[in-house]
């Protein structure tokens, strides 16, 4: 298996690791200072965007280790694990959240709005600098027209993005809340933040476990596979079909091949041109197919629904 290591994607994700860190110790204190539970709420955000980053870090390193006789496929799938652990956290810290505002809109207290407002503007210019460095950083190199999503990166993407929008909300209580004076502004913000965590984390959590009960990519078409490997010279029947992901850049695919007896060409050059259709028109880099014996009676294509 083909590693995928990158220093390069290392030293941005350790950038954004110190930059997230300065957030998370500023958005902490000055909620405490502002009583602000939006700001508070953002600053749980970003402590869990520095686990998932650190997570990150560390799930890029362990996949990028080489098999071995114990793990004949690599490491990949640590990176999978990695995002299923960064979208469980999230989903505790969005039900955490919803549960202080609500604890809030019972029992208002003071915000000071100013300070508030003044941490948010901070915290909304960092994390959009770190969401712009990790930008880009999602997708794993590979031909230009099947680009894979590197689901590890890409959890650690939206966790940035997600805080940035955070921040945004803050902005807004504050605002509000100097404005108008009605701190209610300050839970029904945090309200908002934690369903949208929620939202964001329950779509990662469900694409990892897609990927770890060893589900059909997404964007693969079992049936259209098949027929193009039906569709080469020789090629009588196409059964035990199988496409997985060992991680979100790792699509393999196995299946058996029944040659027609009197096929004009060869074993090497079938399997030459079936493993080019997988990788030109389905981004299918590693493949195991079994040439079977012709069997006059079955022309037929079978593959799963």
């Amino acid at each position: 298996m083909q590693s995928h290591h990158n220093p390069y994607t290392e030293k941005r994700l350790v950038i954004a690791i110190l930059i997230t860190g300065f957030i998370f110790l500023a958005e902490l204190l000055g909620g405490w200072w502002t009583g602000s539970l939006a700001l508070m709420s953002d600053a749980a955000h970003v402590f869990l965007d520095v686990f998932a980053l650190l997570l990150s870090y560390l799930a890029l390193r362990v996949s990028a280790r080489p098999a071995d006789e114990r793990h004949t496929f690599g490491y990949h799938r640590v990176e999978v694990l990695a995002a299923l652990a960064n979208g469980v956290t999230l989903i505790v810290v969005a039900g955490y959240i919803l549960w202080e505002a609500v604890q809030r809109w019972i029992d208002p207290e003071p915000v000071k709005s100013v300070p508030m407002l003044v941490i948010a503007v901070v915290g909304l210019a960092a994390n959009v600098y770190v969401a712009l460095t990790l930008r880009g950083e999602s997708h794993r190199h590979g031909p230009a027209t099947h680009r894979h999503e590197d689901l590890n990166m890409r959890s650690a993407f939206l966790h940035v993005v997600g805080d940035a929008l955070s921040s945004v909300g803050v902005i807004a209580a504050a605002g509000l809340i100097y404005l108008t004076g009605m701190t209610w502004f300050d839970p029904l913000i945090s309200v908002l933040i934690g369903l949208m965590i929620l939202l964001g984390s329950g779509r990662l959590v469900r694409r990892a476990l897609h990927i770890l009960i060893e589900g059909t990519p997404e964007g693969i078409k079992v049936s259209e596979i098949g027929q193009a490997l039906a569709e080469v010279p020789g090629v009588h029947e196409v059964h035990d079909l199988h496409v997985w992901s060992l991680c979100s850049g790792q699509v393999s695919l196995s299946a058996h091949i029944v040659m027609d007896r009197d096929a004009r060409m060869g074993q090497g050059l079938m399997l030459m041109e079936m493993n080019r259709r997988l990788n030109e028109r389905f981004g299918i880099e590693h493949s195991t197919l079994q040439i079977e014996p012709g069997h006059p009676s079955q022309v037929q294509l079978i593959v799963p629904n």
